[in-house]
């Protein structure tokens, strides 16, 4: 299943590490610090407007230019809250078509 994090960007619920509120987040210095650019990181924005979350993801790509341990952090637009109740809503669907004899494929 996917995430949808604003601007036509969307991420597997399988990549997630975390959602995290910037606004709460950003009190605490090492969380600041965590939102810098880093080797081991990519920093992406996929937002113009004020940000409101970050989305912390694993590098899920299988190629040779890839490096696999290399950790993808969204910044979006879109509230933590309204995340985490999009992915609420996925996994209740996808439980409701189990229950009803429906397999994902």
């Amino acid at each position: 299943m996917f995430l949808h994090i604003g601007r036509n960007m969307i991420v597997r619920f399988d990549e997630i590490i975390g959602i995290f509120d910037i606004e709460t987040t950003s009190i605490s210095k090492i969380s600041r610090e965590y939102l810098n650019p880093s080797p081991d990181k990519e920093i992406v924005s996929v937002t113009e407007e004020l940000p409101k979350s970050f989305i912390v993801c694993k590098n899920s790509l299988k190629s040779k230019n890839s490096d696999q341990n290399k950790t993808r952090v969204y910044i979006s637009q879109i509230s933590s809250a309204t995340l985490l109740k999009r992915i609420k809503s996925a996994n209740s669907q996808s439980e409701l078509l189990c229950d009803k004899g429906f397999a994902e494929g």
